[in-house]
């Protein structure tokens, strides 16, 4: 085989991006505005533009905007509903929040919280529910979650860290919610090196979000500091990275779309793997494309036969241990969750890139269909 090898992930910067990157930074830095300058405020005015007109509040990062977005919403001392098969982060800014993670279980078609799996998790105690669109997706149960949680007085938080540029019933990730957190870390489908994004509706929010921001002053040239905030700011050379990305984001979904229809096609029917189909009337923009194992095919061994006799290479789940069961999380481990703990067991995740060709999209999928025993179509 003399093809390269076919990543799990590729960060795509094309050359007439890259310097109008340097370019930007050039300005900055003669202009010495480094941090939550107007490379910062142009970001948070476009992204906000393209998912529907929402406030925006840069941070440092995904994580800091979820934390941030759980401060503002009082989670406190009270606790808060998190799917089971999400990132550590997720889980992790409610504690640093102040409050205490309550896993629930997911949906088997979209691994993701259901208004069933939320009410079984919800109680008393219970401040806001965390509801994360795995790999991009956006299930139509989010409107049914948003229902409930007005319902009993709960606040909804998107932990859309995979979601630029999705949606769902003609709504984007990030207008479902009170908050919604983004992330611009590398592999994202936006990228920023690093960075995040808190979208909201709520004026009072936004402008929490930039007092939390900015180590909790009342404003960014002085005043008291009147909240416990961080160094959650998001510097201009990370802004200008993310604008400049954010300028491709409905090129890159394409690409991506392309890609997993493409895999949709060929793989359907395959008696081994279960595509994790995109829900009717939901646009992801397949951040990650999923698809489950058959009981008792063993995940290791066909990632190894993929990259070694195709040179293919799946990246890591979404993800490989539910958080019930990670030690850091133990003591928050009162139930067990089947259906979260099947699916992070079983499910693979193909390589989806922002400008795959399509002589990677058929070399994944003859190394999928040849592991898994199946002649090619």
């Amino acid at each position: 085989m003399n093809d390269p090898v076919v990543p799990p992930a590729r960060v795509v910067f094309a050359a007439a991006d890259r310097q109008q990157i340097l370019a930007l930074i050039d300005e900055a830095l003669v202009s010495g505005n480094l941090t939550l300058g107007p490379l910062t405020e142009e970001l948070e005015c476009s992204f906000a533009a393209r998912h529907g007109g929402l406030l925006a509040v840069a941070t440092s990062s995904g994580s800091s905007a979820l934390e941030i977005a759980l401060r503002a919403a009082g989670v406190e001392g009270r606790e808060v509903v998190v799917p089971a098969n999400t990132f550590f982060a997720t889980a992790a800014a409610v504690l640093h929040a102040g409050g205490r993670p309550r896993f629930a279980d997911v949906d088997p078609p979209t691994q993701a919280l259901s208004a069933a799996s939320v009410t079984e998790a919800l109680t008393s105690q219970v401040a806001a529910v965390v509801r994360v669109h795995i790999g991009g997706t956006i299930s139509p149960e989010v409107a049914a979650v948003r229902r409930l949680c007005d319902e009993r007085g709960v606040t909804l938080i998107e932990d859309a860290a995979h979601a630029h540029g999705s949606t769902w019933d003609d709504r984007t990730a990030g207008s479902w919610s009170r908050a919604a957190a983004f992330s611009f870390y590398p592999t994202k489908v936006v990228a920023g090196a690093e960075g995040g994004m808190i979208l909201t509706a709520d004026e009072w929010l936004r402008d929490e979000g930039r007092i939390f921001r900015d180590q909790g002053k009342a404003s960014f040239l002085g005043g008291g500091h009147i909240r416990l905030g961080s160094a959650w700011r998001l510097s201009e050379v990370q802004a200008a990275v993310a604008l400049v990305h954010l300028q491709r984001l409905d090129e890159y979904i394409a690409v991506r779309r392309a890609v997993a229809a493409r895999y949709d096609e060929a793989l359907a029917g395959c008696a081994q793997l279960t595509v994790m189909s995109e829900p009717a009337g939901s646009r992801s923009n397949y951040y990650k494309y999923l698809a489950l194992l058959a009981p008792g095919i063993d995940r290791a061994e066909v990632k190894a036969e993929m990259r070694d006799r195709f040179g293919v290479c799946l990246s890591g789940e979404v993800y490989a241990t539910p958080l019930h069961r990670e030690p850091v999380f133990a003591e928050f481990a009162l139930d067990p969750l089947p259906v979260a703990e099947d699916l992070c067991a079983r499910h693979i995740c193909l390589p989806v890139h922002s400008d795959m060709s399509e002589r990677e999209v058929e070399r994944v999928v003859e190394a999928v269909q040849s592991t898994l025993g199946r002649a090619v179509r």
